[in-house]
Formats: C-alpha cells, structure tokens, sequence
C-alpha cells in the first residue's frame, strides 16, 4: 500500500509540475547577432545555449551582423525574428517610417552600451572637437556605432564627411589599425569591458576620451538623441588605459527585439530565458549581469510583445 501511495503522490507532483498539453515551443528561429567577438555576438552564442538546455525543441540560428541597424532592419523585415539591437537604433528605423517598422516589438531592456572613444595615450585629443582632421574609426555602414559617432562629432561641431577622414572598420580591426597608425581614434559602443578594448590597453598605452560633455547638446538635437544618458565608465573598467580614473561618457540601452509575427507563447518562452539565464550569461559576459526584471519590461520605443508582457505578469509578486 505503502508503495501504491507513493506513485500516486508522484503522480500528482508530476501532473503539478507538469501540466497537460504544455509543450517546449518547437521549429526554428534566427537570431542576428553582431560583430565578430563583439559582445552581442558573445551574448548571442551564450543565450543560444540556455535556449537550447530550457526548449530543447527549439532550434536556433545565429547570424552575425555589423549591428544594431543591421539587426532592427534584418528583423522588421522578416530575416530573423529575434535580435539585440540599441534603443536609438530602434527609434531611428520607427521614425523614418522604414518597412515592418510598426511590426517591431520589445522583449526586453537588457543592458546598457557606453560609448568609448579610444586613442593613443601620446595623442593630441582631449575632446571630440580635437578630431577635425583626423583619420577616424566609426564602424560599418549598418552599425549602430556609426549613428552614435556621427551624432556625436555633429554635436561637437565636425560633419563625419568633411572634417575627418572616416574609417568604416568594426571592433575586431579597430584596435591594429590605431597601434599600426592607420587611424588616429576609433569609436565604439558596447557593454563594459569589450574584450578588444580591454586586450588593447594591456597591449598598447591608449585613453578614452571624455564625451560625457555632450549630453545636454545631443538632448538639443532632439528625435532619437534622447536615448542617451550620461554615463560614467567606472575606473576598474579598463584599468590599464585608465589609470584610476572614471571617464564621463554616455549610454543608451539595448533591447531584445522581435515582432508581432512571432508566436506569444514562443516570445513568453524566450524572455523566461533571458531573465533567468542572467547570471550564467553575466559570468562570461559582464554587461550581462545588468539585466533586471524590474527594468527589463521597460522597452521604449518599442511596444511590449504580447507574449513578453505575460511573462512579466506570470512572476510579478
């Protein structure tokens, strides 16, 4: 009898645990990523693999991009159906009216970017302005350092097309191109520490230069500019190039994105994911760890997808 009453009682734990009809959401989806060794293609890999332990019926594919801009459109348009791209991005694509731009949905407000203005530490430039004529990295065509970059030499005074020689290299040349001398500064904008930021200063003497001073005239800009805040990259962020001091700068959020094609039991499925794979991911990639559920449902510009605000209502206390 003894025996009977414990399958029965295991019965109900596992009817309890798991309800009938409830399946792990199946097919596949693609995920766009970023620049190679960037960190959204590092999160990217690290959020496939929780996907994979947590819906093993799910199968996911990852495609690298040159980033946010590339990703925002890659999505609206039906070529992948989740993505990281940064909130400025996502306003700029809105408010230009481009295709599926009203189809785009939030997931989640992950972590924020810091924009980071590498030179060398003999270099002449102590501000944005000191750039003009200059030979400068700012990212690939599709990337969403290169809106930051040419908002922020705009907001300084200098026209990315007249006033300095632009570079249209990513993060993985950015670093040999400043230490051979083929440019004279990079721009970059990603979560704290960027691998290839963090190895060049213990390589090579650099310093980031201080764009914290430019809030209050890209807020003046108005439209998408008000997605960046002031933001401080703390001393230990690169201890090498910055020798115990913080750099002022600024940050805008990134976002997980997807649209309203995408199944709400499926998007339900993947924010779980990515709210509870927090810590696992945030070991290997810091920004990560940044990810909040008290924040997370904050996704503006982006309208909330139906799937992710029912996650959001199933674990709030």
């Amino acid at each position: 009898m003894g025996s009977v009453a414990g399958l029965v009682v295991f019965g109900l734990l596992l009817w309890w645990l798991l309800p009938l009809g409830e399946q792990s959401p199946r097919g596949q989806v693609t995920f766009s990523t970023g620049a190679r060794t960037g960190v959204y293609e590092r999160y990217g890999k690290l959020l496939k693999r929780a996907v994979d332990r947590d819906l093993p019926d799910l199968g996911v594919n990852l495609t690298g991009s040159q980033g946010s801009w590339e990703n925002v459109e890659r999505v609206a348009t039906g070529k992948a159906d989740f993505t990281i791209a940064a909130a400025d991005a996502v306003a700029k694509y809105q408010s230009e009216g481009r295709a599926g731009a009203d189809r785009l949905r939030g997931c989640a407000r992950l972590y924020d970017d810091y924009m980071q203005l590498v030179v060398k530490r003999s270099s002449s430039v102590r501000k944005v302005a000191d750039l003009r004529g200059m030979k400068v990295a700012v990212g690939g065509r599709s990337s969403g350092v290169r809106l930051i970059a040419e908002r922020i030499l705009k907001a300084a005074g200098l026209d990315v097309h007249k006033d300095v020689t632009e570079v249209g290299i990513g993060i993985d040349a950015m670093p040999r191109a400043l230490e051979s001398g083929e440019i004279d500064a990079f721009f970059w904008s990603g979560g704290l520490p960027t691998n290839h930021v963090r190895e060049l200063s213990e390589d090579a003497p650099i310093r980031l230069v201080e764009l914290g001073s430019l809030v209050d005239k890209l807020h003046a800009m108005g439209g998408y500019s008000r997605y960046y805040r002031a933001a401080v990259m703390p001393a230990d962020a690169y201890p090498a190039a910055q020798q115990g001091e913080p750099v002022n700068t600024l940050a805008v959020a990134n976002l997980l994105v997807t649209t309203d094609r995408v199944d709400p039991e499926l998007t339900e499925a993947v924010t779980r994911t990515v709210i509870d794979s927090r810590d696992h991911i945030g070991a290997k990639v810091h920004a990560a760890q940044l990810v909040d559920l008290r924040t997370a449902v904050y996704t503006d510009p982006l309208t909330l997808h139906e799937g992710a605000r029912r996650y959001y209502l199933s674990v709030k206390p």
